[in-house]
C-alpha cells in the first residue's frame, strides 16, 4: 500500500513548505490547542504538592520549554531521534495520577517526582527499540480501555475545579457552578454553530471569556505579578537534587510503557492522516524522542512528556499536514517559556474556569478511548468483561482512595493510580482471554 501512496504524491505532505504567514498562524493554532493541556499537568501536580503560585508559574515555564524543544526534535529529527512528522509534545496526563499520589507521600515530594521522571525516561530509552515487539500486548482493546480510563480518572480533577477548587471555603457555590457551566456552554455552542478555526480554538475561547467574567466577579488575583520578571530563563534542578525512591520509579516506568502505547496508537493514526508509512524504524525514533524528552524533563523541573492527541485531531481537521508547522509551534512554546508574566497569568485562571474546560477536555480523552474500542471485537462477551473489570478496578482509587490502605506502602503509586490499575488488569486479562485463549480456540478449530 505504501508503494501506491508514494507513487501518488511525489513530495510527501509531511515535507510540504508553506508561506511564512500561514506557517506561523497554523503553528500558533497548534500552540493554542495544546496550551491548556500542557499547562494542566504542572497546575494539577503543583497544587497537589502545595506549591506557591510563583513555583507553579515556574513549573509551567519549565514545561513549555521542554515541550518546545521536544516538539522541535520530534518534527525535524536529530540523528536517530524524532519521528519527523507534525507532532506536538507536552507533559503527559498518563502520569498525573501517580504524581499526585507521590506528592502526598511523605519524603517524596517534587524531588522524588523528578527523580522518578529521570529514571523512567532512561528506562524508556532502553525499551524503545523493543517496543515494536511489545505492541502485540496492546491491541486496540487494551489501549482503548486505558485511554478511556485516563479520561474517567481525570474527571474528579475537573469536578473539583468546577466547584471552586480543592479546599475552597464555599465549595459548590452558585457563582462557581455558573462560571464553569458558562465555559462549558461556550465550548459546546462554538462546536455546534461554528466551523474550522473557531472549533479548533473553542476551549481557549471558552477559557478566555470565563477568565474575563471570573475577573469581573473578583475571582482573579494578580498579586505578585509585578515581582515576576518580564524575561527569565528556566534553570535546571530548581527544586534541588532529584531523589530516587523505588516505588515512585517503578510506577513511573509503568507510566512510560503506557505513554509508549498511547504514542504508538497516535503515530499510527497520524500515519493514516498524512499518508506516511509508520515502519518500526520510524516508530522507534518517535518513541526515543518521547523517552529522551522525559529524561531531560526531570533535570529541567518538569514531567514525563508524550505526543498530544488533540493536535493529531487538528492535523485531520485543518488538512495542513506539514511537519514545519509544528516546528514553528515549537518556537512559540520556547518563547512563551521565557516570559514568566504570561505563565503567571495562566496560573491565575480561576479553578471554576478550568473546571468547565476540563469536563470537555477530559471527556474528549475518554471519548477517544471509546472510539479506539470500536476497532476491537467488542461484541465478544469476554472482551466486554475485560473492559468492564479493567475500568471498574481503575475507578477504585478514584472513588475510595483509602480502599487499598491495608496493602504495603510501596504499592501506593500503583494502587493509587486508576490508570496504572486499568493498564495492568487490561493487559493481564487480554493475555488470559485472547492471547492464551487463541491457542485454545485454534486447537478446537483443528478438531472441527
Amino acid at each position: 500500500m505504501s508503494v501506491v501512496t508514494e507513487r501518488r504524491i511525489p513530495g510527501s505532505p509531511v515535507d510540504q513548505r508553506l508561506p511564512l504567514l500561514q506557517l506561523l498562524l497554523v503553528g500558533f493554532q497548534h500552540v493554542l490547542l495544546m496550551y491548556g493541556g500542557a499547562v494542566a499537568v504542572p497546575l494539577i501536580v503543583g497544587q497537589a504538592a502545595g506549591l506557591s503560585r510563583e513555583e507553579i508559574a515556574f513549573l509551567i515555564n519549565a514545561d513549555l520549554l521542554v515541550a518546545g524543544i521536544a516538539t522541535l526534535v520530534q518534527s525535524l529529527g536529530i540523528g536517530p531521534v524524532g519521528i519527523r512528522m507534525p507532532v506536538m509534545m507536552g507533559a503527559s496526563f498518563a502520569a498525573v495520577g501517580s504524581m499526585v499520589a507521590m506528592a502526598g507521600m511523605p519524603g517524596v515530594g517534587m524531588t522524588g517526582i523528578f527523580g522518578a521522571t529521570i529514571a523512567a525516561g532512561f528506562f524508556g530509552m532502553l525499551i524503545a527499540p523493543f517496543m515494536s515487539r511489545i505492541v502485540r500486548f496492546f491491541p486496540p482493546l487494551v489501549t482503548g480501555t486505558v485511554i478511556t480510563s485516563i479520561g474517567m480518572c481525570l474527571f474528579p480533577v475537573a469536578i473539583n475545579w468546577a466547584g471552586g477548587g480543592k479546599g475552597a471555603v464555599n465549595f459548590g457555590a452558585i457563582e462557581y457552578l455558573a462560571l464553569s457551566s458558562f465555559v462549558l456552554a461556550v465550548i459546546l455552542l462554538i462546536n455546534r454553530f461554528l466551523k474550522g478555526f473557531w472549533v479548533n480554538v473553542s476551549v481557549l475561547i471558552g477559557m478566555l471569556l470565563g477568565y474575563i467574567i471570573g475577573a469581573s466577579m473578583g475571582m482573579v488575583s494578580l498579586d505578585g505579578i509585578e515581582q515576576r520578571p518580564w524575561f527569565d530563563v528556566v534553570t535546571p534542578l530548581h527544586f534541588g537534587t532529584p531523589e530516587f525512591h523505588l516505588a515512585p520509579v517503578l510506577s513511573m516506568c509503568l507510566v512510560v510503557v503506557i505513554i509508549f502505547v498511547e504514542s504508538t496508537g497516535m503515530f499510527l493514526a497520524l500515519g493514516k492522516i498524512t499518508e506516511t508509512e509508520i515502519c518500526p524504524n520510524r516508530l522507534r525514533r518517535g518513541l526515543l524522542c518521547d523517552a529522551s524528552a522525559s529524561f531531560v524533563a526531570g533535570f529541567m523541573n518538569t514531567f514525563t512528556h508524550s505526543s498530544f492527541a488533540q493536535n493529531i485531531g487538528l492535523v485531520q481537521m485543518t488538512g495542513v499536514r506539514s511537519r514545519y508547522v509544528t516546528a514553528a509551534a515549537a518556537f512559540f512554546l520556547i518563547a512563551l517559556s521565557l516570559l514568566p508574566k504570561a505563565a503567571f497569568l495562566v496560573a491565575s485562571i480561576p479553578p471554576a474556569v478550568l473546571g468547565g474546560a476540563g469536563i470537555a477536555m477530559f471527556g474528549m480523552v475518554a471519548a477517544s478511548g471509546i472510539r479506539i474500542l470500536h476497532e476491537a471485537d467488542i461484541v465478544d462477551r469476554r472482551n466486554q468483561l475485560l473492559v468492564a473489570v479493567s475500568i471498574g478496578m481503575g475507578m477504585v482509587p478514584v472513588v475510595r482512595p483509602d480502599f487499598f490502605a491495608a496493602l504495603p506502602q510501596w504499592m501506593e503509586p500503583i494502587t493509587h493510580s486508576g490508570i496504572a490499575m486499568t493498564a495492568i488488569w487490561a493487559v493481564v486479562l487480554n493475555i488470559l482471554f485472547n492471547i492464551l485463549g487463541e491457542q485454545g480456540r485454534d486447537a478446537l478449530c483443528g478438531h472441527h
